[in-house]
């Protein structure tokens, strides 16, 4: 069985690819009335009754490309939409749109970048947020609970993201990389 490409992370809140984002059985089948495109593009959407409202987050996938000044605005217009569900997507749905999403989760239910990021890749295993794009979760992190969760950790990969140790679990299980 193939693995789907649009996947639920609440309900209401969707993440998907580029494809799906503009498949009009998708939107109509998953009630979407907001979608936050990260692709970088802009795409013909379908015409939808209701309209479907469209976010534009104009950032490529590149480490130094400012996805920080989009968390903010993204996360308020997903909680303003009560009308349907918001389908979050960029190219493939593995780097902008989950780092968009993370983002949400930290702002709106107060989680920890460990938590939002274990939440996004159960919903969707194949995520892979670029290295620059988890430095400025870092930062919102740190913003919002005042600590961090995770931290970048040179490995022989490159440089990747770790768990540090989870306080709540008696500081006993050690760091792990995350997306290797």
């Amino acid at each position: 069985m193939p693995v789907s490409r649009v996947s639920q992370v609440r309900p209401g809140l969707l993440l998907s690819d580029l494809d799906s984002a503009l498949d009009p059985s998708v939107l109509t089948s998953r009630n979407v009335t907001l979608v936050v495109n990260a692709s970088g593009l802009d795409p013909p959407y379908p015409v939808l009754d209701p309209v479907l409202q469209v976010l534009p987050v104009p950032v490529q996938d590149r480490p130094h490309a400012p996805l920080s000044l989009y968390f903010l605005p993204v996360a308020r217009r997903i909680q303003q939409n009560r009308t349907g569900s918001t389908l979050v997507h960029c190219s493939a749905g593995r780097s902008r749109s989950p780092a968009l999403v993370m983002a949400y989760l930290m702002r709106s239910e107060g989680l920890s970048l460990r938590r939002a990021h274990e939440l996004v890749l159960e919903a969707r295993p194949f995520i892979r947020p670029n290295a620059g794009f988890w430095r400025q979760l870092l930062v919102l992190e740190r913003e919002l609970l005042g600590q961090n969760s995770v931290r970048m950790t040179q490995t022989e990969a490159g440089v990747l993201p770790e768990a540090l140790p989870d306080p709540d679990r008696g500081g006993t299980d050690t760091g792990y990389c995350i997306n290797v």
